[in-house]
């Protein structure tokens, strides 16, 4: 759970986990989702309270080619929301000055879709950190907001 460990720049140690995955491969312990389950309550505060059970894992007796095991950690953090904010701002600068525009409507695309392709990734940023600071008490109100917006739709 370290930012050195992550795909893209994005620091975990400030956001927390809305879900996660283990997979392991190779001889080892059938102990595993205790060990998991202690590796969770250890760092409790980096999860989400309100997913319960929101860490899995698997084993897979057979180890990659080369190798005696090997471990994989897949996590949707919502620290993602940084890099996608950057991602935005560097978008929006480049937009404002239609630079490489004439590629895409030269090839039928509408100048309308980047502007709703801007708007859906607003909305994703500010839902990211919607459920960072979410908690088991405001579960209630998401539902409702989330049955309001399928009665718009």
């Amino acid at each position: 759970m370290d930012a050195k460990n992550m795909m893209c720049a994005a620091d975990p140690r400030h956001d927390r986990y809305l879900t996660a995955s283990a997979m392991f491969r190779g001889k080892m312990t059938k102990e595993v989702d205790e060990q998991m389950t202690n590796v969770q309550n250890k760092n409790s505060s980096y999860f989400v309270e309100w997913i319960p059970n929101n860490v899995k894992s698997s084993v897979c007796d057979i180890p990659p080619k080369g190798l005696k095991m090997s471990s994989t950690f897949v996590g949707n953090s919502t620290s993602i929301h940084e890099m996608f904010r950057r991602v935005s701002e560097q978008f929006t600068a480049m937009f404002r000055r239609k630079a490489f525009l004439h590629w895409y409507t030269g090839e039928g695309m509408d100048e309308m879709e980047f502007t709703e392709a801007e708007s859906n990734m607003n909305d994703l940023v500010a839902e990211y950190q919607q459920y960072q600071d979410a908690t088991v008490e405001d579960e209630g109100e998401y539902e409702k907001e989330g049955l309001e917006e399928n009665y718009e739709s």
